[in-house]
């Protein structure tokens, strides 16, 4: 499976953006498909995932209620809609597919796109 997120940009503080997660190689079905983000000197963390099968979604307690992840069958992707955007949000968002298990940890992720920079301006 190969993996190409897009999307992100420069956007001012309380503003939207929405990221795409596209899959090549094989569908996204049966698959989790998480983002994660990583910001200068930190380690990279869950921002929420989705099952693809049953569309079950879940995220970080600090992007609950202003990200919502969502998916399209037909185009075998997957949205990352960020609203209320924050400065501390900003990082390289990526995406990632996992067969078995959508967790929390990047361990679980056997493929991952090239990420994508979002930068929140104050």
């Amino acid at each position: 499976v190969q993996l190409q997120a897009s999307g992100g940009g420069l956007v001012q503080a309380g503003g939207s953006l929405r990221l795409s997660c596209v899959a090549s190689g094989r569908t996204f079905s049966s698959y989790y498909v998480g983002w994660f983000r990583q910001a200068p000197g930190k380690e990279r963390e869950f921002v929420g995932a989705i099952s693809w099968s049953v569309g079950l979604t879940y995220y970080a307690g600090g992007v609950k209620g202003r990200f919502t992840i969502s998916r399209d069958n037909a185009k075998n992707t997957v949205y990352l809609q960020m609203n209320s955007l924050k400065p501390e949000d900003t990082a390289l968002y990526y995406c990632a597919a996992s067969r078995n298990s959508g967790g929390y940890h990047t361990y679980e992720y056997e493929y991952w796109g090239q990420g994508t920079q979002v930068t929140v301006s104050s």
